[in-house]
């Protein structure tokens, strides 16, 4: 048997493992290699066991902790259990839809795997050296674990490159239509796992949507603008809370189609839905200079800050959006704004949408702080995963 490989940390550098934080940057490493994905034991300078985790070699994140647990193997059983474990945790969970999360990387103890269910079909990113190595294992491992025959692989994200994997995706299992319907909240929403963003969809925003047909319910939403609308799932919300009009922007034109069949599918095609193929922070402008209102806006825009190095340029981007947000709001409105950016932690997008209110001269009072689905958990030790942050604003 080949014996096991080490990774021995510098002095000091041990603390986030003994904290059971599964990630080892390259500079916290004194000596030890191995290959891409291969399992190894990483040390404290001192010989203590740290970790049994996986070693990325072009990767600033040198290692990823499997398991803290000395006796515990890296072997096929290993995945089994953490993958049974993840798929019991979300039949108990109150989730009111068939597309669930089910497998959240760092949080499952599955550090660079994300697996989404919709439906009979399951949709996974293997976005890690160790992943991409137990690829073949996992797959049959979650297959058995949900009774599921399809699995499509969107293993197409930038971080793989990161990693020093290639882009790929395909039918890892099973085949057929890529397109697949869910149920949420007893809408019907479609999705392609083969051409939706991210594996698909974004059930992320899941309960964010139902707290929006709520509000708009509540506080009698006429006219609702929803921006980087993608497929239009917080337009169907609107309009299930009873908006009479709601205008969904987003620059992708088959994702504004997508949107537009779900108006249909819902039963809200004789309602007033408007689509802008268009640049949202122009629309917003233009909006603006036409005097044009509404009583409530959603902002969900795309990742501007995939790190902290990014996270100025992104402040900017996200403060402006933020303040023609507001000035559009009418007195009352509803503001739901988001930030999906890595490198923009919840206590700075507050202070970031707090500025934007400042200069735009307008009030407002934070309603409820938002975040990912209960099917997107984090753990106490690895705050990186909590990467959805948002505010529900009421308009002074």
């Amino acid at each position: 048997m080949a014996r096991m490989k080490k990774i021995v940390l510098r002095d000091g550098k041990e603390r986030s493992l003994l904290r059971r934080h599964p990630w080892v940057f390259q500079g916290s490493i004194a000596k030890g290699s191995a290959d891409a994905g291969e399992t190894v034991r990483v040390e404290g300078h001192d010989g203590r066991f740290l970790a049994w985790a996986a070693f990325s070699p072009t990767s600033m994140i040198r290692v990823r902790a499997w398991s803290f647990d000395e006796a515990e193997r890296i072997a096929p059983a290993f995945f089994e259990r953490r993958i049974q474990r993840a798929v019991a945790l979300r039949a108990r969970l109150p989730i009111a839809s068939n597309g669930v999360r089910l497998i959240h990387g760092e949080a499952d103890g599955l550090p660079g795997l994300i697996v989404d269910r919709y439906d009979d079909t399951l949709s996974a990113q293997f976005l890690s050296a160790g992943t991409e190595r137990w690829r073949d294992t996992i797959a049959e491992q979650l297959c058995a674990a949900t009774g599921c025959t399809r699995l499509y692989e969107r293993s197409d994200s930038g971080v793989r490159g990161l990693e020093g994997l290639p882009a790929r995706s395909g039918w890892l299992k099973g085949d057929g239509a890529t397109e697949v319907t869910i149920n949420e909240h007893g809408w019907r929403l479609t999705l392609d796992v083969a051409e939706g963003h991210k594996t698909g969809f974004y059930l992320d925003q899941r309960d964010n949507r139902a707290l929006l047909a709520r509000w708009v319910k509540h506080f009698g939403c006429r006219k609702v603008l929803n921006c980087y609308c993608y497929t239009g799932g917080f337009s169907v919300a609107a309009f299930a809370g009873g908006a009479q009009q709601v205008v969904s922007v987003d620059s992708s034109a088959p994702a504004l189609q997508r949107a537009r069949a779900h108006m249909d599918l819902n039963g809200f095609g004789d309602r007033d839905a408007q689509f802008a193929d268009a640049d949202v922070n122009q629309f917003l402008r233009d909006a603006l200079q036409r005097g044009e209102t509404f009583d409530a806006i959603v902002l969900d825009p795309p990742k501007f800050a995939p790190t902290a190095a990014h996270a100025d340029r992104a402040s900017r981007a996200y403060k402006d959006i933020n303040r023609l947000g507001l000035k559009l709001l009418n007195p009352g409105g509803l503001l739901l704004t988001f930030s999906c950016s890595g490198g923009i932690g919840a206590e700075l997008f507050h202070k970031i949408v707090a500025g934007a209110g400042l200069d735009a001269g307008v009030n407002a009072a934070i309603l409820q702080r938002l975040e990912g689905a209960c099917d997107h958990p984090t753990t106490i030790e690895f705050p990186e995963g909590e990467y959805l942050k948002g505010l529900a604003l009421l308009k002074a």
